[in-house]
């Protein structure tokens, strides 16, 4: 039998330890719970927790609850590299981490070297290096990016901000590449249009083998307005037929997930 899989979103609570520098906190709860009853009202089997970036490397949350529902939730973590060595890469994997992510938005883009003693465990493991990047980032990742030697995540169809962003064929030139995947998520993080225009395109010229599908529940910082089911809406009307892989053939794929 198939599942469908949301691959990202977010749950969190008052009390937990902020990270400094955060350029945002919420002042509401997103407890696992919650996020499970739309999954269920949905008919969406799984779903896939990425740390938010408030709360910094501390993942002591996000991997309890990943261990409290074990069949149907997993985990994205942000961590340091240089408090990572290859027995706690095994460690999160066994955990039900599947990802990595780094979020880019306001920061300097790092030097990846960092991440290469741990590249070849994580392509062995199944654990996706996962970026949250826009505009000339993606120029500045992609050669690094280009032969990484296991799956890379983009998320947000990579926020695309315009037409003519420099970012937007640095994105769709990585995403022509086999171990790369776009997430088709939040709209609403990029101008008007400019991610559905910039999915469609990617999905008519590279094709949706590698297309993930995700809620970003509950919406940060622009919960106003949204619901789940309007996100799923938007992902089948922009994919038509082509949707039913993105939900549930290639995350099982990608997360090792059958």
């Amino acid at each position: 039998m198939r599942t469908s899989v949301d691959t990202h979103a977010h749950v969190f609570h008052h009390g937990l330890p902020l990270a400094a520098g955060r350029r945002y906190a919420p002042d509401y709860d997103a407890q696992p719970t919650d996020y499970l009853a739309e999954l269920d009202r949905h008919d969406i089997d799984r779903g896939v927790l990425v740390q938010p970036s408030f709360l910094g490397t501390d993942n002591t949350f996000l991997l309890d609850c990943a261990a409290r529902h074990p069949a149907r939730l997993r985990a994205v973590v942000v961590v340091d590299p240089a408090e990572l060595d290859l027995a706690g890469l095994d460690r999160l994997q066994a955990a039900g981490v599947r990802g990595i992510r780094l979020n880019l938005i306001g920061v300097a883009v790092p030097d990846l070297s960092a991440w290469e003693p741990f590249a070849d465990r994580m392509a062995r493991l199944g654990v996706h290096l996962e970026f949250q990047a826009c505009g000339p980032q993606w120029v500045q990742l992609a050669p690094a990016l280009r032969e990484w030697p296991g799956p890379v995540v983009i998320d947000h169809v990579g926020l695309p901000r315009r037409a003519a962003d420099p970012g937007r064929h640095a994105v769709r030139e990585l995403a022509a590449r086999e171990h790369v995947w776009i997430k088709i998520s939040a709209p609403y993080r990029s101008p008007s249009g400019q991610a559905s225009t910039a999915a469609a395109e990617l999905a008519d010229t590279v094709g949706v083998d590698r297309l993930l599908w995700g809620s970003d529940w509950p919406w940060t910082q622009h919960e106003q307005g949204r619901s789940f089911g309007e996100l799923l809406s938007w992902a089948r009307a922009l994919l038509g037929p082509r949707f039913e892989q993105v939900l549930q053939e290639n995350p099982a794929r990608l997360l090792d997930w059958p």
